[in-house]
């Protein structure tokens, strides 16, 4: 597949393309700073802000047959990036006639009464961001997603390659395992139009996934 990245200097967007290209998918990586995309070869750096009309926004991802949305403001422009900026690609692809979309969200962002969690207490605005991105995704797009929602991330050299689905709390979620998460739902229909709550865990990234 040809698959626009959105977001892709973030944490998770530079591993999650090496699998993406390990996969044999080819990649866009949108950026603001495209000079630092990672380099790899099956990769193209494009200058991409989320601040620009949808318009710009179609321009750019045109041509791919997926969008990951894994942009993030780290809680610095919530509004203009985090949510809005995720609708006007959502609007972008439906512009331009690319059906699958893969969102990168937050455990429970589309569950309101979880966010007393522990570990969610502290984000309550970033899960607001993503609760208007995600239900406008599901409730006001055709489009065929699948929304990826990870607890708290922690930085890893690598991952265990094993996770858990399903979480009923919010968990520890090694980089590497969501980024190969994200990578292996690119074409898996099973994935479609599903929410998965994910965490580290013990059952190999394939199998869990292939079990929904």
């Amino acid at each position: 597949m040809k698959i626009f990245v959105a977001g892709a200097t973030g944490r998770v967007a530079g591993e999650m393309i090496k699998e993406l290209v390990h996969f044999g998918h080819y990649v866009t990586a949108g950026a603001r700073r495209p000079d630092k995309v990672i380099r790899l070869e099956g990769v193209t750096p494009v200058h991409m802000d989320l601040h620009e009309s949808t318009a710009d926004l179609s321009k750019v991802i045109a041509e791919n047959d997926a969008v990951y949305f894994t942009a993030g403001s780290r809680g610095k422009d919530l509004l203009q990036t985090d949510a809005f900026g995720a609708v006007k690609l959502m609007q972008a692809a439906h512009t331009v006639e690319i059906t699958r979309f893969v969102m990168l969200s937050s455990v429970f962002a589309t569950e309101p009464d979880k966010w007393t969690d522990p570990n969610l207490i502290n984000l309550t605005n970033y899960n607001i961001a993503k609760y208007f991105a995600d239900q406008w995704l599901i409730q006001n797009t055709d489009l065929t997603y699948t929304i990826i929602q990870p607890g708290n991330l922690v930085e890893a050299p690598e991952g265990s390659g094993k996770i858990a689905i399903n979480v009923e709390k919010s968990q520890p979620n090694s980089i590497p395992n969501v980024a190969r998460t994200l990578a292996y739902i690119a074409d898996k229909d099973n994935t479609f139009k599903k929410i998965i709550r994910m965490s580290d865990g013990e059952t190999p990234i394939a199998q869990a996934i292939d079990s929904i």
